[in-house]
């Protein structure tokens, strides 16, 4: 279903976005120099959203897109029967998941693109810092923080959605874990594929450069 490489973005951004909100919403410890930590846990997510972007495109079947993107009729049509308990069994992101998906990615993507232009007016200045206007740090700097808080919206209902599916069956967390889930009829995504392993090498490549600019930078 979901192929391994998925399964590691989602565990590991679950883990760097744990780091992340730890810094900003308390002192940190034990870590020293929290804000850095915070940085460091950005850089991560940023590579990681490089990554998933990618493979969304050229990963396997139930990672692309176009695979768990549907118009906003079908998504409905699906939320109907589902709240009826008639909802079609998919093997991998449902309708309404794969949107969920794709603005999680989107508010991710805006929450560490914006850090990498903020300071913190005594030690810390992001890679592009300066390179904008301050007015444009003070908006960038505003959108990372209400962003921010959106995104604890956003994973708030994502986990709602899992208990969800859990009291209706679907072990959601376990398949995330071990790539396979149990149907109780055909998938109307159809059966998964395997990755093609050297496209994930190339892009965990472009990926991990990327962090490791940003964290010496």
């Amino acid at each position: 279903m979901w192929d391994v490489w998925v399964r590691i973005f989602h565990w590991v951004l679950v883990l760097a976005l744990i780091v992340s909100f730890y810094t900003m919403k308390t002192e940190g410890y034990p870590l020293m120099f929290p804000v850095d930590w915070h940085a460091r846990a950005g850089y991560i997510v940023l590579g990681l959203l490089l990554f998933r972007w990618s493979w969304g495109v050229f990963g396997s079947r139930h990672a692309r897109f176009y695979s768990f993107l549907r118009s906003p009729s079908t998504s409905w049509h699906y939320m109907a029967q589902f709240l009826r308990g008639r909802a079609a069994s998919y093997a991998g992101h449902n309708p309404l998941g794969g949107w969920m998906v794709l603005i999680m990615l989107l508010s991710l993507t805006l929450q560490a693109g914006s850090g990498l232009f903020l300071h913190d007016d005594i030690l810390f200045e992001a890679p592009l810092h300066g390179s904008v206007s301050d007015a444009t740090t003070k908006l960038l700097t505003t959108i990372h923080h209400y962003n921010g808080n959106s995104l604890l919206i956003l994973i708030g209902l994502h986990i709602a959605a899992v208990v969800v599916h859990r009291l209706k069956g679907e072990k959601l967390v376990g398949a995330m874990f071990n790539g396979h889930k149990e149907l109780t009829s055909e998938p109307a995504d159809g059966p998964g594929s395997r990755a093609v392993q050297w496209r994930a090498a190339v892009m965990l490549v472009l990926a991990a450069g990327l962090i490791i600019w940003l964290w010496n930078g």
